[in-house]
């Protein structure tokens, strides 16, 4: 650790448009007491955006309103001046095509939000999949002080006795519906019991692991990550983060003092702990790219392969984040990683103190949802990356979320052009398909989609689950769900849409997979997949306006990120010209 905080007082940025008697001060200023602002607010105190993603449309996020109100207090102790500040809100359950979209979009808009307003520092309010890392990454492009604050995982549901995790037992029922091992009437009444309480995904999906990388990568107060939604300590710990911005914009601690590259290995080996998602690797790779830190998926593999996995969650594992809180959530996996020699102890966190002083005295209060090294789910937890000639830039597979017979395995390719031949194909009787055939799906990355939508995980084919199949190898340059499960590789790079090699895969072609060797190849001769890829032509029908086309045309690929290549970099918060 080796930051020195700045001297304060200080003139701060918010100075600029609150300062002062010029006229445009005066307007500034005089506009914002129609509120009731007494005067002596804007003495030069430090003004806190509360960032919020709050939205009806965006149920993960719906409580963080009441949410926001703790931030304010907190800020007010401390002497800061609180304005909530409604932001983009990229909502997994109802954005089409994908939220994955607009994530960039979001970024941007916050982004000049952030830049272009009086605010000091920021406390991102955020938990829906989308929305922590676009405001992660917004906050990394300005670098003004700012904390995150998760709406934190809901309750855990149940049906007939059973644990009901969210997400992952919408894809076990929907393929017991297809088996005929559960009939429409129980999915519909196993519907009721999946989302009993505000809160993002109960498993460790995607809201969970980017709740735990904020934590990991030290933008977050030790312990967020996990703490219920409805859970009282949720509001201590929204109230404490107000008062920690505020001294954080005293210190002038920033983003880039946190988000260190030391950090993003702290969080790389945190997600092969935790289990966590697939997800991760495309938000962490974007996010440093706009701190600046040149962040590879061979990073991704080196950092991630001898990890265990020792967090016993849906859907590697049985148990809920309601339980992994109980146990100790994430600071006893942050100090079984330190004590392993798998943790940078010194890294800094938005707490000012390292990221060992934070961790080390804590307690494990249930050694089966926090399991010994030695019980882990599987010792190579992590994100493996494979390469080969079917993935020249690499794919990815969730090994502690696959089966573990299919991690090496051949088979014959049974191709879908896109989501929609998927779609026309996969319930028919006659689709030529058995358990060890390859299933293959094409033009679902950032381009092809658009967006990269969670469409990765292919459900089975009837014919196959109805013999008690559960699982096949399933390849695509899509994603999945964090709460998703199967033997799935992703993001394959390049993707279709871009001319990568799995655009001119065909029916019956042998494809190889070797998780241990890194290994996914298509048995075909250079001189052949050469010829194919000559002869490709690139799709013709995309967008030609608006953001879809913005999209498009700088989308970068998902083995670096998927960011908007304009928007790659730290830009700063100078302040702009005066509006009058």
């Amino acid at each position: 650790m080796s930051f020195e905080a700045a001297e304060w007082p200080r003139k701060l940025r918010s100075q600029e448009w609150f300062g002062g008697t010029s006229r445009d001060t005066i307007y500034h200023r005089g506009w914002l007491k129609n509120q009731g602002y007494p005067h002596d607010l804007f003495d030069g105190r430090p003004v806190i955006g509360i960032l919020n993603t709050w939205s009806d449309l965006t149920p993960c996020n719906g409580h963080l309103r009441e949410l926001a109100e703790k931030v304010k207090a907190g800020v007010w102790e401390a002497g800061g001046f609180p304005v909530e500040v409604p932001v983009f809100s990229a909502s997994e359950n109802t954005f089409r095509p994908t939220a994955m979209m607009f994530r960039n979009l979001a970024a941007l808009s916050i982004e000049e939000q952030m830049r272009g307003q009086p605010i000091d520092g920021a406390v991102l309010m955020v938990g829906c999949d989308k929305t922590t890392p676009s405001l992660m990454m917004a906050a990394a492009s300005t670098d003004l002080p700012s904390i995150v604050v998760t709406g934190g995982p809901m309750l855990n549901g149940y049906f007939r006795g059973e644990r009901v995790g969210s997400g992952t037992h919408l894809w076990k029922f929907s393929e017991a519906v297809k088996a005929g091992e559960m009939t429409q009437d129980e999915f519909l009444e196993a519907e009721a019991s999946m989302s009993r309480s505000s809160g993002t995904c109960n498993t460790m999906g995607t809201a969970s692991t980017m709740a735990s990388m904020a934590e990991a990568l030290g933008m977050a107060l030790s312990g967020n990550a996990a703490i219920p939604a409805v859970d009282s300590r949720r509001r201590v710990i929204a109230q404490m983060s107000g008062r920690r911005i505020v001294q954080m914009v005293k210190d002038d601690l920033k983003p880039s003092d946190v988000m260190t590259r030391k950090a993003f290995e702290n969080a790389i080996r945190t997600n092969g702990a935790i289990g966590g998602s697939t997800n991760a690797v495309i938000h962490l790779l974007a996010i440093a790219g706009r701190v600046g830190i040149d962040l590879t998926l061979d990073d991704w593999d080196r950092l991630g392969r001898d990890v265990a996995t020792i967090v016993n969650l849906m859907p590697s594992g049985k148990y809920l984040m309601e339980e992994f809180f109980y146990a100790g959530g994430l600071p006893v996996v942050l100090k079984r990683l330190g004590e392993a020699g798998l943790l940078n102890k010194d890294a800094l966190t938005v707490s000012g103190d390292t990221i060992w002083r934070e961790v080390k005295d804590v307690l494990n209060h249930n050694e089966d949802v926090i399991l010994p090294v030695e019980k882990a789910l599987t010792q190579q937890g992590g994100i493996a990356v494979l390469k080969g000639n079917l993935a020249p830039n690499g794919a990815v597979i969730k090994p502690s979320a696959a089966s573990a017979h299919l991690l090496k395995h051949r088979g014959r390719a049974v191709v879908f052009e896109d989501i929609d031949d998927y779609k026309a194909k996969i319930n028919d009787e006659a689709l030529d398909i058995d358990e060890t055939c390859v299933m293959v799906l094409k033009n679902c990355g950032p381009k092809g989609y658009p967006g990269m939508a969670e469409v990765g995980n292919m459900g089975l084919p009837p014919k196959v689950l109805k013999k008690g199949i559960t699982d096949m190898v399933r390849i695509s340059d899509a994603r999945m769900s964090g709460t998703a499960y199967g033997t799935v590789i992703l993001h394959t790079s390049p993707e279709a849409a871009a001319g990568g090699p799995l655009a001119v895969i065909r029916n019956g072609d042998m494809i190889e997979v070797d998780v241990e060797a890194r290994r996914l190849h298509v048995e075909i001769s250079d001189a052949e997949l050469k010829q194919r890829l000559a002869a490709w032509t690139p799709p013709v029908d995309g967008p030609d306006s608006g953001y879809a086309w913005l999209h498009q045309a700088h989308v970068q690929g998902a083995d670096t990120g998927a960011d908007l290549d304009f928007l790659k970099g730290c830009r700063g918060a100078p302040v702009g010209k005066d509006s009058h």
